[in-house]
């Protein structure tokens, strides 16, 4: 294992393009006016500016991509992206489960950025990949969103013809940004607790996630500024997603926390924890790959994001 220091004595410096610096500021400040005061979100104003765009069944980059419906009534589908050629018929392709971010109140599959970002994974990786819409705070509170994760996964045990005939369900993976990678956290417990037949989880991409407590960390305090993800916002979106009277010590929030599930005993699967270098939720996402480590997960590793520094354990 490769070790580090975690100091903050001195907070770097953030440098991104003009054209970025641009984009997340306009998402910054959509998604303040969009957040009201009385923990409601002005959904009317967010979508639109949220620019969406339609399944294309010509390939688009290599990549074909559907809509499905796993439950009308709750609005929860997936956006499905497959290769439109493989080298080999006989070779079969992993499927991997996305889960898109937006602290759980924002965004969906459909969402331009969210298009594009699985399109790309689906043309790398040479995989099968599932962009799941769920449910959104504050209209449909915890545990509706993990709820809905599982119910896609269990939807594919249940009707595996809906993916391509080279679609290899034992060899599939979690993954996720933000909320999103949240969400991909308690699916996969809730996979290691279930009965599943047809679906063996083999590894979980935890890009950022979004966890949090009732302290107040370091990194909290030292990148408060940064664009996007500051206490102020993360304190509202917790407020929305969590259970009424519930803090942040909820086991969903804070998962290495004093509410935190032993997972020694599950199969957990094996673990990449992306951290970003800038993120104020830093400290609680190594807190969340240090108690993965503690639980005893064999294979576990973390990238630290413009600092480049990588630790891992197992293969």
């Amino acid at each position: 294992m490769e070790e580090r220091s975690d100091s903050y004595a001195e907070a770097p410096k953030l440098s991104l393009s003009w054209s970025t610096q641009l984009y997340i500021s306009f998402l910054t400040v959509t998604t303040d006016f969009a957040c009201r005061p009385n923990g409601s979100v002005n959904r009317r104003f967010y979508n639109f500016f949220d620019r969406k765009t339609k399944p294309k069944a010509n390939p688009v980059n290599g990549v074909t991509s559907k809509d499905v419906i796993v439950d009308a009534a709750k609005d929860v589908w997936f956006r499905l992206f497959a290769p439109s050629s493989t080298t080999a018929h006989d070779v079969t392709l992993p499927v991997v489960m996305y889960f898109h971010g937006g602290g759980f109140a924002f965004l969906s599959p459909a969402s331009v950025v969210y298009d594009a970002l699985c399109r790309r994974f689906c043309h790398q990786l040479n995989a099968i990949v599932i962009s799941v819409n769920y449910r959104l705070t504050p209209e449909h509170r915890y545990p509706c969103q993990y709820d809905d994760g599982f119910a896609a996964m269990k939807f594919l045990e249940e009707n595996p013809s809906v993916l391509p005939e080279n679609a290899d369900l034992a060899k599939c993976f979690l993954a996720g940004d933000s909320a999103g990678a949240n969400l991909a956290h308690h699916v996969a417990i809730r996979i290691t607790q279930s009965e599943l037949r047809r679906v063996r989880v083999l590894g979980l991409l935890s890009i950022q996630p979004f966890f949090g407590g009732e302290e107040r960390t370091k990194a909290e305090i030292q990148h408060d500024r940064v664009p996007l993800v500051s206490v102020a916002r993360t304190d509202w979106m917790w407020k929305a997603f969590l259970p009424n009277g519930s803090d942040r010590n909820h086991g969903s929030c804070n998962v290495s926390g004093p509410n935190a599930l032993d997972i020694s005993g599950l199969n957990y699967p094996n673990t990449l924890v992306f951290v970003g270098g800038f993120d104020p939720l830093q400290d609680w996402q190594r807190r969340y790959y240090e108690w993965l480590r503690k639980s005893g997960l064999n294979s576990l590793s973390l990238y630290t994001l413009k600092q480049g520094t990588t630790r891992s354990m197992g293969n």
